[in-house]
């Protein structure tokens, strides 16, 4: 099955990469957040952890991408989504904890729409029941019509989840006209 029931080794799995990135950025100033499916409680999800690497100004990306490359994961580019860049892992080395887990590591600019498009739909899908039923019920439809097929799945969600998704995000940015997050860890 593509979409899987909630599991509770989901966060656990999120501190292990984080400590693993600790460890890489410890010399940069960033924070680190734990968004998508996996990072709601109760929501059913693809197990795969989402994270965005945030920073504040344009030279520490590059420190970033050279702290990540350390560690074997490369730069992928931005996927079509300006401000959002995408790093994938190497094969050249297996790491216990980043080659066991599987996740996605974004690299974001702080305030910038795909962030805090991230943190708006996460927040609010923590704290309503109603639009984590509504949205986990569309992506076992969308997975069972895309025949759990993976990149079926994901032009399917862009095509019949982004209009929930951006009215989440509106009513999310209506009720707390200041993002706040109660999850970020920040870095030196």
């Amino acid at each position: 099955m593509l979409i899987k029931p909630y599991n509770t080794h989901w966060p656990k799995d999120f501190e292990s990469i984080r400590s693993e990135l600790d460890w890489a950025l410890s010399h940069l100033d960033y924070n680190i957040e734990h968004v998508g499916s996996t990072s709601v409680p109760g929501l059913a999800a693809k197990a795969i952890i989402d994270i965005d690497i945030i920073y504040d100004r344009e030279a520490e990306f590059e420190q970033i991408k050279t702290a990540l490359s350390g560690i074997n994961y490369y730069h992928n580019g931005d996927q079509g989504i300006p401000l959002r860049e995408a790093f994938k892992r190497s094969n050249s080395v297996n790491h216990p904890v980043l080659d066991r887990i599987p996740h996605h590591l974004y690299v974001c600019v702080r305030g910038s729409a795909p962030l805090n498009r991230h943190l708006l739909f996460r927040d609010h899908l923590r704290r309503s029941a109603e639009a984590r039923e509504t949205y986990e019920s569309m992506k076992y439809a969308l997975a069972a019509r895309a025949n759990q097929d993976r990149k079926r799945y994901a032009v399917l969600k862009e095509l019949h989840a982004n209009d929930f998704i951006d009215s989440v995000i509106e009513a999310e940015r209506q009720s707390t006209p200041n993002t706040k997050t109660n999850e970020s860890h920040q870095g030196s």
